[in-house]
């Protein structure tokens, strides 16, 4: 269901985009890309001169090879429009540091702690963040789950719907249903 129209009259003047794309490499690995950009409706004045409507303050792209077991085997920063030229698009190397990381296992805190603060670029290490999911639902349809008999699917209980105890759960795993305790029982 779309937003409702705004009753109060609006101008647009900015746009972020932010993409996540997941590819299934001929080796065997996965790439999964992050690309962001941000936009102006209008001429903005910067301290490194005017950027004009339509052309791009950000325009940044992060490239994350893993393997079958979500782990981080290579990583390609580029910063392609930057709103301070010859100092935000120097960083990219910087992302190197994700090599060995797991996109599953703390891998939010890890990205904080190696790439937070003047470590990395704010805008490309926001975009980070999503990379788990990303990869997740690249993956979803195209292996087999290799989970062992009797283990709980990794995704029940990781969101609203996949609440082992609410009706989606009952419906399409009904194995791992567990209807919920009622107060005083």
């Amino acid at each position: 269901m779309p937003l409702a129209i705004s009753a109060i009259e609006r101008k647009l003047v900015h746009t972020r985009r932010v993409r996540y794309e997941g590819y299934q490499r001929a080796d065997g690995l996965w790439d999964i890309e992050a690309h962001i950009t941000d936009v102006k409706s209008h001429d903005v004045k910067l301290r490194t001169g005017v950027r004009r409507a339509g052309l791009p303050i950000h325009d940044m792209v992060v490239r994350v090879t893993i393997d079958r077991k979500l782990n981080v085997v290579e990583v390609l920063a580029v910063s392609d429009a930057v709103p301070y030229p010859g100092g935000c698009e120097t960083i990219g190397p910087a992302y190197r540091k994700l090599i060995g990381l797991n996109l599953v296992k703390k891998f939010r805190d890890a990205v904080k702690e190696r790439l937070g603060g003047v470590q990395g670029c704010t805008h490309i290490t926001e975009m980070l963040a999503g990379l788990p999911t990303a990869a997740i639902q690249s993956f979803a349809g195209e292996m087999r789950e290799d989970r062992p008999p009797g283990r709980k699917p990794f995704h029940l209980d990781h969101c609203h719907a996949m609440d082992t105890t609410g009706p989606t759960v009952l419906q399409w795993y009904p194995e791992w249903y567990q209807p919920k305790q009622k107060a005083g029982a």
